[in-house]
């Protein structure tokens, strides 16, 4: 959702961290509004050090690579129909999972722009006519699974449309204020939107009722949820043990940095702050090294195997906070590699493999130029690795590479079954020559992207130019 983040803080990045899951709704709950009064919620955050993860990631998603699909902004006309005619050449990108943003009707009142928000659902069991019928997604599911690819909904459970058909039929699934009047999501300008309320237990069974009809009707593989902060984490378990009986491998992406989301409830959470580092360290403000705190703060605040979807950007970073060209310069490429080589889910938006340089309007029609693009060829290369070499799968195991100048080289080596990928990468834009070692290193290599042969007894010697990055397969 726009407008989910606040700006960067100044504040000790741990505390910020350990405050991530519920500063937004704790701030809501200070505010003195008429409508505050009723909104209660607030959640603590729990450290899940030495907790294990309930839900073991489904086999499928080891190995894919998420690619979000703007279906409005997708093509000139925004329909199924012209997502479905490319799907050929998105699967030759080599990605696995289609994430399609809310493809529900949209809600006329108190409507933002034009055509309104995406994540102002009308009705949880319709399709939104801007993009076609009911059956012309029903073939795009289906035509995708042909290809091999998976497709995932993305679902807003903390919020509706004014104008939610629920309003009608079951007006106490709303918050009140004491005036009785229901209330948009305090501490945003969410305005088209209005609050649920998870205290009414029907609620909770009206939504996963709606869930479960995708899942039989349409077939989809699993759901992204947005501001999954939002909604009480006892509903998440309840919503995830009745959706994993319905299907055991469905796959469950939670928009937040909860962690006791993944306890009972998500297979994968949002990395918002390994995103917001890139950023930083792109643009300055910290150093290459910054990446090692964040990955030490989930290694302490998420339970053991916790899994993060990691990304340079996605719909709400491209339109609100500018292009990865505007925010990360000539970083995009080697933080993008940063995103592959990292324990986790990569993802791809829509627009990144043809070099989309704009910000993409929100609320109405602003279609994605597509053109060739080098950039193309470099996201095969990666998604080929994450696919097929088991190095880069979820849960292989990950190693930190000490280079001599940590301030601006990441390097990191992954291995399974003896097969290693190791990656490093410069994110300054000042030429950098070091030396790095680390056991895992010994062997012969094969790079990537240049086919450069390097045979190395434990220690290299790294010649990088701004922004370069070198990323080495383990040969037999």
């Amino acid at each position: 959702m726009p407008g989910l983040r606040p700006p960067p803080s100044t504040m000790n990045p741990f505390r910020r961290c350990l405050l991530s899951g519920v500063s937004i709704l704790a701030a809501c709950v200070a505010l003195t509004s008429r409508a505050a009064e009723t909104f209660t919620f607030v959640e603590p955050t729990e450290v899940c050090f030495g907790k294990t993860a309930a839900a073991p990631l489904p086999a499928w998603v080891r190995t894919t690579t998420i690619y979000e699909v703007n279906v409005r902004q997708y093509s000139k006309d925004g329909s199924f129909a012209a997502v479905e005619a490319d799907l050929p050449r998105i699967r030759d990108l080599g990605v696995g999972t289609l994430w399609f943003m809310p493809i529900h009707p949209i809600g006329e009142k108190n409507r933002k722009g034009p055509l309104g928000s995406y994540y102002a659902a009308r009705d949880y069991l319709a399709v939104n006519p801007e993009f076609g019928t009911a059956e012309d997604f029903r073939r795009l599911v289906n035509t995708a699974h042909g290809l091999g690819l998976r497709v995932i909904l993305d679902w807003v459970a903390n919020h509706t449309a004014w104008d939610h058909v629920w309003m009608q039929r079951h007006p106490e699934y709303f918050w009140r204020d004491r005036d009785g009047q229901p209330v948009p999501p305090l501490g945003f300008d969410w305005t088209d939107v209005v609050q649920l309320d998870y205290r009414k237990r029907d609620l909770w069974r009206a939504q996963i009722d709606a869930l479960a009809y995708w899942v039989r009707e349409f077939d989809v593989d699993g759901f992204r949820f947005d501001y999954a902060t939002g909604v009480p984490t006892a509903f998440w378990d309840e919503m995830s043990g009745q959706m994993r009986a319905l299907r055991p491998d469905i796959f469950l992406l939670a928009e937040a940095q909860v962690p006791q989301h993944q306890l009972r409830a998500f297979h994968a959470s949002y990395s918002f702050d390994m995103m917001h580092a890139y950023n930083a360290i792109a643009q300055g403000r910290e150093a290459a090294g910054h990446i090692d705190d964040v990955l030490a703060q989930y290694r302490v605040l998420f339970p053991a195997g916790g899994v993060f979807m990691h990304y340079t950007t996605n719909h709400d970073e491209n339109s609100w906070q500018g292009t990865v060209f505007e925010r990360l310069g000539g970083g995009v490429r080697p933080f993008a590699v940063v995103t592959f080589m990292l324990d986790g889910i990569p993802l791809i938006y829509n627009g990144q493999e043809a070099g989309l340089d704009k910000r993409l309007k929100f609320f109405e029609r602003d279609p994605i130029a597509w053109q060739p693009h080098p950039l193309a060829g470099f996201y095969r290369t990666l998604t080929a690795l994450r696919r097929d070499h088991p190095a880069l799968a979820t849960g292989a195991t990950f190693a930190r590479v000490p280079t001599a100048k940590n301030a601006s080289v990441f390097g990191v080596v992954r291995e399974s079954g003896g097969r290693r990928v190791a990656a490093f990468c410069n994110l300054t834009a000042r030429d950098v020559t070091c030396d790095a070692a680390h056991e895992q290193l010994s062997g012969r290599w094969r790079e990537a992207f240049t086919g450069e042969t390097l045979v190395s007894a434990g220690s290299v010697r790294l010649e990088l130019r701004s922004w370069e990055y070198r990323v080495w397969v383990s040969e037999p």
